[in-house]
């Protein structure tokens, strides 16, 4: 007994433990691997939501067209019915009224097709083709604008990183001069002033350090909360260098990349098919106006389940009257009735068969101003697309002209940055020199010192700015996005 009870704990562990493999050892290693912005893209794309929903819509339009396809075909529709009749009815073979119950089943097809319908079959499939490119058009504008974002956080994630190194390599720096003070303090070289000017520039340091250390951590846990991974705190990015992108697209015109865009971007797209969709609606309320003709067809038939009356080969003979003045009676020959069983089911089925066919003409004449009214709003739509579409164009032209000139700025904001920090290097280094041989105070290498180290933060974050937005410039201009 002891020996199975071990058996089923041994096997309740092993299910245990496969459990945690399947479920808690993907999502480590998920977690642990060092993501690419390819991949980082990638899994986006697979798992955003929007996307999804994009996805979910561009299937529903598949469907619409399949129902657009259907109306082309005829309705068809098969019924039967099967009735029990019981109380006061005839009896068929005795002819009296008696309590009797009676069953009897009907089958009927039913067939109805559009001859002629103002073609609005036809414009109906036009339009959902067109729903399928719009719907098509959004999951791509969606995808690009997802693609987009990433890039944006993968790199802010850069940022942070690179601002963190140097804040690092700046409290290095700190402590170590720390140190040099201490013992020029100690050896009475520099007055004691000087230690605490510098131990106030470590305080200083460790406080951007840790302000560091959480924009890391806050730009990491925003772009795994976009990839919809949970584990923030092993979510790592590859440890790559990413230099200033050479790009052609600077060397274009505002005019070129907005002509290009116009022309090729989804979101453009979008609204110029929902002006085809407008433009076929009203096209379809149109044909609501006019006369439409169908043609019908059904056939049935009907089943009793009742005994029924039959000749016989006997005949008989029934007086119907008698012969004026010899009072003979007269005598008729009838044939015999005898009562027998329902006929077959296939055999009723043929003799009580019955169809009807024929043309369904519909000319709308008033309908309450309903048909009408549906055209001129359709009109009215279309204007508001229309409006619609031009205005996303300017809005595009606009945003154009704005990214251009905030690249071209921001790249030379990256220059006049590289210039800075040449700069303030070789002063801190004369700094530094002077501050070592007791020719410069504490407070005024410090500052040297300070000016040194935001000038290395102005050109990190020049750096990135340019990336990210050159990165939306040649996204206009229809440049896949990388940041190598």
């Amino acid at each position: 007994m002891m020996q199975l009870l071990l058996l089923i704990k041994q096997k309740e562990i092993m299910k245990f433990l496969k459990y945690l493999f399947i479920i808690i050892v993907p999502n480590i290693l998920l977690a642990q691997k060092s993501w690419t912005l390819e991949e980082c893209v990638n899994r986006a794309l697979e798992m955003n939501i929007s996307i999804k929903q994009s996805q979910l819509d561009y299937a529903g339009s598949e469907i619409n067209k399949q129902g657009a396809i259907g109306s082309f075909l005829p309705n068809i529709n098969i019924g039967s019915n099967h009735s029990w009749n019981i109380g006061l009815n005839q009896n068929i073979t005795t002819g009296l009224l008696e309590n009797v119950t009676t069953q009897f089943t009907s089958m009927n097809l039913n067939m109805n097709i559009s001859v002629y319908g103002g073609l609005q079959n036809v414009k109906r499939l036009h339009r959902a083709n067109l729903s399928i490119l719009a719907s098509q058009y959004q999951l791509e504008d969606m995808t690009e604008n997802v693609a987009l974002l990433v890039a944006n956080s993968y790199l802010q994630i850069l940022f942070s990183k690179e601002s963190l190194s140097v804040q690092k390599l700046q409290l290095d720096i700190t402590i170590k001069e720390l140190k040099r003070i201490k013992e020029l303090v100690d050896s009475g070289v520099v007055p004691k002033g000087d230690l605490y000017e510098i131990e106030a520039n470590l305080a200083s340091q460790e406080k951007n350090l840790v302000d560091a250390q959480n924009s890391y951590y806050l730009s990491k846990i925003s772009l795994a909360q976009l990839l919809l991974i949970d584990d923030f705190e092993n979510f790592e990015i590859a440890n790559e260098t990413y230099d200033i992108p050479i790009s052609d697209v600077m060397s274009k015109t505002p005019e070129e990349i907005f002509s290009y865009a116009v022309n090729n971007k989804t979101e453009i797209k979008v609204f110029e098919t929902n002006l085809e969709i407008a433009k076929k609606d009203l096209e379809i309320s149109k044909a609501l106006l006019k006369p439409s003709l169908s043609a019908f067809y059904s056939y049935s038939s009907r089943i009793g389940y009742s005994d029924r009356f039959v000749p016989t080969d006997e005949i008989v003979f029934t007086p119907i009257g008698v012969v004026e003045g010899s009072g003979e009676r007269v005598l008729a020959p009838y044939t015999k009735m005898a009562t027998a069983n329902p006929q077959s089911f296939s055999k009723q089925f043929d003799l009580n068969a019955g169809q009807n066919f024929g043309f369904s003409l519909s000319i709308p004449i008033l309908n309450n101003l309903s048909r009408r009214s549906n055209v001129n709003q359709t009109k009215i739509n279309i204007l508001r697309t229309e409006n619609s579409l031009e205005q996303k164009k300017l809005d595009l032209e606009n945003t154009v002209n704005q990214s251009f000139n905030d690249a071209r700025g921001a790249y030379k904001a990256y220059i006049a940055s590289l210039k800075l920090v040449d700069a303030r290097e070789l002063a801190f280094e004369y700094a530094q020199n002077k501050f070592q041989v007791g020719a410069m105070n504490s407070f005024d290498f410090t500052q040297a010192k300070q000016r040194y180290e935001l000038a290395q933060s102005e050109l990190i974050r020049t750096k990135y700015d340019y990336i990210f937005k050159l990165k939306v410039l040649e996204f206009y201009f229809g440049v896949p996005i990388t940041v190598k």
